[in-house]
């Protein structure tokens, strides 16, 4: 008998460093959701957030530490090697079941010199510090390299021996500029793991700024690398990081060349990235590898007659493999709440009893509308539910075009708030989206600075929902929202309701700087 395949454990960091990213921030509740999809996909360690960065990063620690509790999902945050940072790491952790604390510091010459204004020395004795304070707090310390490619292999042998002996289970070499190559990497792992031997598991984080991350982090597997930190759709700082989903399905379907094996459970991978995309509104592009559109689609003559006298002519993994249903399922108005349930379980969404009996009522209402409510169309329902549960409600609104009248286009509106008291607004703009924005400035008492705004359908037909998306920098950070509807004006009020809610919720005054938002409707 063959040894049985040895582990790869899958970090991801989607919650820290792809939350962190322009356009994929989330809010606690929503950083939840995607915890408990991350612990139901499997994978072994979330890097919940950097405790120490905000109080609403270290509450949504507390939650999803909680949260994970007996789901077999270990729960990370992030410090730099700072006595504050690592204490408030293990205060978020302390409801962990599996708590791990993931101390940093910069090592390459570049951010010694410009960054941190230390010598060698200095640098491993804040390290050793930092691995030393976590073990005291927590059983399981990762140790981080920051820039490590671009650090002397020597020092970095020297700065990784002594961040092991002083108690750190795990030593990530990242890639944080995104610059190095496959063969350079798995020299460079293979120079580590001869260097440190069986004292820690040996890590890499990737990021894509050449489009090589899922390569490297492959390479750095074959040089000895046991544990990859990685993000659902690769989310991440500038281009992002290397994306789960690509770099387990190759590890699956190369076990030729990888013999290797992962916890996660692959047919989650789609309705993981779905849910990914509904959360943050940032979508992926169709031809994106397992998860996007296309992955799975074909066009093309020649490759339509090779699939159907086989379908390993041009497909090298089933589409079930990795989460796509073979047969769409397709709900309609005669459907119960068992069939929308099951549905909804499977595409990863747990609604509370309430919460189902209000998305079950709208499943109805959209059935009636439309003569046939596909997957999209549901995940665009829970969407919804998530917008309606802002607190302010969208009661009813007018548009007139003003076309053939010589007229700006004028909107009304009105909005009932939290307490069930109703606003009315008015507005006029250059086109209607631009109106219906005025008139909810003046209900809702607030001007959200809108700074991209997108409408695209989310299923097929005539009468498919279209989904509204909106962006908007508050206070340096850019904040996301959408919503749907089969009216994309209605999706787009609510889109701005629900922009506004994340507004609100955050600290500092609420009222953005008046700008013209109608560039904003020109280039959708």
């Amino acid at each position: 008998m063959s040894p049985a395949p040895e582990r790869i454990r899958i970090f991801d960091t989607s919650l820290r460093d792809g939350e962190q990213s322009p356009g994929c921030s989330m809010d606690a509740a929503q950083k939840l959701r995607f915890a408990l999809a991350l612990a139901e996909l499997g994978v072994d360690t979330l890097e919940a957030g950097f405790a120490a960065s905000s109080d609403a990063d270290a509450d949504g620690i507390v939650r999803v530490a909680r949260a994970l509790r007996g789901t077999g999902t270990g729960v990370c945050s992030l410090a730099r090697c700072r006595p504050g940072d690592i204490e408030a790491s293990a205060k978020a952790l302390e409801q962990a079941e599996a708590p791990r604390i993931h101390v940093f510091i910069a090592t390459s010459p570049l951010h010694r010199q410009h960054k941190l204004g230390f010598s060698q020395a200095e640098v491993v004795d804040a390290a050793v510090r930092a691995v030393e304070h976590a073990r005291r707090l927590v059983d399981d310390v990762e140790f981080s390299a920051e820039d490590a490619i671009r650090t002397e292999p020597e020092f970095l042998e020297e700065v990784f021996r002594a961040a092991a002996k002083a108690g750190a289970r795990t030593l990530n070499v990242p890639d944080t500029v995104g610059y190095t190559t496959p063969a350079e990497i798995e020299a460079l792992f293979r120079r580590l793991r001869a260097a440190i031997g069986d004292e820690a598991i040996l890590s890499t984080h990737c990021h894509n700024d050449l489009g090589l991350a899922v390569a490297n982090s492959l390479a750095a597997i074959a040089g000895g690398a046991r544990q990859v930190e990685c993000t659902i759709n690769g989310i991440g700082e500038r281009a992002g990081n290397a994306a789960l989903e690509e770099l387990v399905m190759a590890l699956n379907v190369r076990a030729d060349r990888f013999p290797f094996r992962t916890g996660i459970d692959t047919t989650r991978l789609v309705p993981t990235s779905r849910l990914l995309t509904r959360i943050t509104g940032m979508a992926v592009q169709r031809n994106k590898a397992i998860v996007g559109a296309n992955a799975f689609a074909h066009e093309s003559g020649i490759h339509q007659h090779g699939m159907l006298k086989h379908r390993d002519t041009y497909e090298i993994m089933r589409p079930e493999t990795v989460g796509w249903a073979r047969s769409q399922m397709v709900l309609g108005r005669h459907s119960g709440r068992a069939a929308v349930n099951e549905r909804l379980g499977f595409l990863g969404f747990s609604l509370d009893e309430a919460a189902a009996e209000r998305l079950f009522a709208r499943f109805k209402t959209l059935a009636e509308k439309k003569k046939e409510v596909f997957d999209a169309d549901l995940e665009a329902l829970v969407l919804g539910e998530d917008a309606s549960a802002a607190g302010w409600q969208l009661t009813a609104f007018h548009l007139s075009t003003g076309a053939g009248q010589g007229e700006q286009p004028a909107a009304a509106i009105e909005l009932r708030d939290p307490q069930g008291e109703s606003h009315f607004g008015r507005g006029s703009g250059d086109g209607p989206v631009h109106a219906l924005f005025a008139a909810l400035t003046e209900a809702r008492g607030m001007h959200v600075d809108v700074e991209s705004y997108a409408v695209h359908s989310v299923s097929s037909g005539e009468d498919a929902q279209g989904q509204a998306s909106l962006s908007t920098r508050h206070h340096g950070e850019e904040l996301t929202a959408s919503a749907t509807s089969t009216d994309i004006l209605e999706a787009s009020a609510l889109a701005w309701l629900a922009l506004a809610q994340r507004i609100a919720r955050r600290p500092g005054p609420a009222v953005a700087p008046t700008r013209d938002i109608a560039a904003s409707e020109a280039r959708a």
